[in-house]
């Protein structure tokens, strides 16, 4: 029986490891928000990692939570390709009310398995460090560097995995292991900024009719009013960019600009000198983040220079952010997959290995760390089991089976790919 025979064997017949991991990484209540309560679940993984050889390091973070990343080197590392797993321990808000079952203790029912965090993602975390603790339990020692991240953010828009790849992480191919149902996913970007409006003076509102009468004399606005020129200069953007984009695996018209929230205004005694538009912009894999903020830029500007009062005082632009929860911002890059990179290939063979059929390649209606692979220029997919619907429900369930199916070609595909030439070799 070769290696990997005995590795493919080993998933199923320790499969009661993979339940008591998952078990425990579920018992971790990491909901995001409020988040900031990941630092236990970093530790017990650095220890779990720690013992079966690999070198792991912690990144701070925000208080209270914590980046991990660990690498398991390679015997021949020069000549042979690395590769990096990608995952997130932080989990939706829950309400408790509202489940069944506790929702931070795993509960297998026929092939279904509940609570929170099984589906997005926890449950690719398990797989991940299952197969590292059966490599060493069969001491298969992999030529290539075989890398891991635990990453804190994912779900409130922080920059965990944008950190630790800013610092240099990186690998010959990666694999994000959220929420994708057994496809290989890239993803469109979604980026948050603020457009502020903002008046050089402050005006009682006893000065309105002076501002609005014909012969008034005074040449002031009310920025919640001038506000509507940005609104309308982005809806007609929003509805070039619905009849003139197009990219497969998406639906026409994805492409928005939705204002989302509006703040403005001191007191009803008082004519609005700051409003703020907080806008959220989803774009598609081949389109960045910075030709996409431009563009936007572009069009608002236009529509203010065309405006009598606007053109003196032009809207300023802040774009994203590394927190939702912390400067009200975000930004996910997009990933355009690559079907012909070696990384690719490989994947798909020992997805066909194992399932028995070809993969499909598709793209998520949602999005992911994965993006910021792309955007650092690491060839990446996304892929893992479980479906967006249980990604953030009440209940949330994931099929074991397609959990263990998701693990053996998760295995056979560590193992070809650490096994292969890399491309300078």
């Amino acid at each position: 029986m070769t290696d990997k025979q005995a590795l493919l064997q080993a998933v199923d017949a320790h499969q009661n490891q993979l339940l008591a991991l998952l078990d425990r990484l579920i018992s971790f209540e990491t909901m995001s928000p409020p988040a900031r309560n990941t630092v236990a679940i970093q530790r017990f993984l650095d220890d779990e990692l720690t013992k079966i050889g690999f070198k792991t390091k912690q990144e701070a973070f925000y208080d209270g939570d914590e980046l991990l990343s660990a690498e398991k080197p390679g015997t021949d590392a020069a000549n042979y390709h690395s590769l990096l797993l990608n995952g997130h321990v932080d989990v939706a808000t829950v309400d408790r009310q509202s489940w069944h079952t506790d929702p931070f203790k795993l509960v297998h029912e026929g092939d279904l398995l509940y609570g929170r965090g099984v589906s997005d993602m926890k449950g690719g975390i398990s797989s991940f460090v299952y197969i590292f603790s059966l490599l060493q339990q069969l001491g298969i020692d992999l030529p290539g560097d075989l890398r891991f991240q635990s990453v804190v953010g994912e779900e409130a828009g922080e920059a965990g995995t944008k950190t630790l790849l800013k610092n240099g992480e990186t690998a010959d191919f990666a694999v994000v292991g959220d929420t994708s149902n057994l496809k290989f996913q890239g993803q469109g970007g979604v980026v948050t900024g603020w457009i502020t409006l903002k008046s050089p003076h402050i005006y009682h509102d006893g000065n309105r009719a002076a501002m609005i009468t014909t012969g008034g004399g005074l040449k002031a606005a009310n920025m919640i009013e001038k506000m509507m020129v940005v609104i309308q200069a982005l809806e007609k953007l929003e509805q070039y960019w619905g009849i003139t984009k197009r990219y497969p695996g998406f639906a026409p018209g994805i492409d928005t600009i939705n204002p989302a929230y509006i703040e403005g205004g001191l007191h009803p005694a008082y004519i609005p000198s700051v409003t703020k538009l907080w806008i959220t912009v989803h774009f598609y894999p081949n389109e960045n983040v910075d030709d996409i903020t431009h563009e936007i830029e572009d069009q608002v500007l236009a529509a203010a220079k065309a405006d009598p009062w606007l053109r003196d005082n032009l809207p300023t632009f802040t774009w994203g952010g590394d927190s939702l929860l912390v400067d009200k911002g975000e930004v996910f890059p997009s990933l355009e997959l690559d079907p012909d990179h070696p990384g690719m290939k490989a994947l798909e063979s020992s997805f066909a290995e194992v399932a028995g059929k070809q993969p499909t390649l598709g793209m998520s209606p949602s999005v992911s760390d994965s993006g910021w692979f792309g955007y650092c220029h690491i060839p990446a997919v996304d892929f893992r089991p479980g479906t967006m619907e249980q990604a953030h429900s009440d209940n949330e369930s994931l099929s074991f089976q397609q959990l263990l199916t998701y693990t053996k070609i998760m295995a056979a595909f560590i193992y070809d790919w650490c096994h292969s030439k890399g491309e300078k070799s």
